[in-house]
């Protein structure tokens, strides 16, 4: 099995050795190259799209332009799926490409432990950190298009944890119904929607919108997946992340 592992990145940042990571330079578009990283302007892209598809615009780089692998998936620069243990350097600790073909012998997909949300439902959390609209007009392309998919989205939205990121690692197969799926209902989506009055991070409207539907796809299809853990390169700031939670929470309610 070859397993092709995307790590998104918009500056220069070391990455993972392990010949299963393929850096890419996402956003590309009118910029100087970052060395040693792909772009994903070249081939067919939507690179020019990249302020408000984030991360999304290297997968569809990924989808259209990558072949020859059994398995795809996407990481970050600063943050991958762990492979060691909580001891090890956070370095040493990244998912090597033998660990990932055992993961995924396991199931179709590997994904990242989910977040629980605790005291708010998905949607409630969507609508306190950015648009109600954004929802409403993904609802209503899903039931135009794919109502298959409608009883997933509810129990998405009132569910209080899910995978996010945009991190998975998938069986060819499944990667490529997936992101036809994806990017047919986000562009739709993106017809719909006026974000020209949007702040610069409610503007980044699409990647937040995959990270919900990515959970829709695997509910709908009942893709049997295997979580793992996520090591982040970088420190976290829980304290601070807490506090513009619970700041976005009570100014909107």
């Amino acid at each position: 099995m070859k397993i092709t592992l995307m790590v998104a990145s918009h500056k220069p940042y070391p990455v993972a050795e392990d010949k299963m990571y393929l850096p890419l330079f996402v956003g590309a578009e009118g910029k100087e190259d970052i060395p040693g990283f792909t772009r994903d302007d070249t081939g067919e892209n939507i690179s020019g799209k990249n302020a408000s598809f984030c991360e999304l615009t290297g997968l569809y780089w990924l989808w259209k332009n990558e072949t020859g692998a059994d398995a795809y998936g996407l990481c970050h620069y600063r943050r991958y799926f762990a492979g060691g243990h909580f001891f090890q350097k956070k370095e040493k600790r990244i998912l090597t490409e033998e660990k990932a073909k055992k993961l995924l012998e396991k199931g179709d997909a590997v994904l990242p432990k989910k977040r629980h949300y605790v005291i708010e439902t998905r949607k409630d959390q969507y609508i306190h950190a950015h648009h109600e609209e954004d929802l409403l007009a993904t609802q209503q392309v899903l039931r135009e298009k794919y109502p298959a998919y409608l009883p997933a989205w509810e129990k998405m939205l009132e569910s209080r944890s899910g995978h996010i990121f945009n991190m998975f690692l998938m069986k060819k197969d499944v990667f490529e119904h997936y992101c036809a799926w994806l990017f047919e209902v986000l562009f739709a989506v993106e017809e719909r929607l006026d974000i020209s009055e949007y702040s610069v991070s409610d503007k980044r409207v699409f990647g937040y919108l995959g990270e919900r539907l990515m959970d829709v796809y695997l509910d709908t299809h009942h893709i049997h997946y295997t979580e793992c853990k996520v090591v982040n390169l970088e420190k976290q700031h829980w304290l601070q992340k807490g506090f513009r939670f619970l700041k976005r929470k009570f100014s909107k309610a």
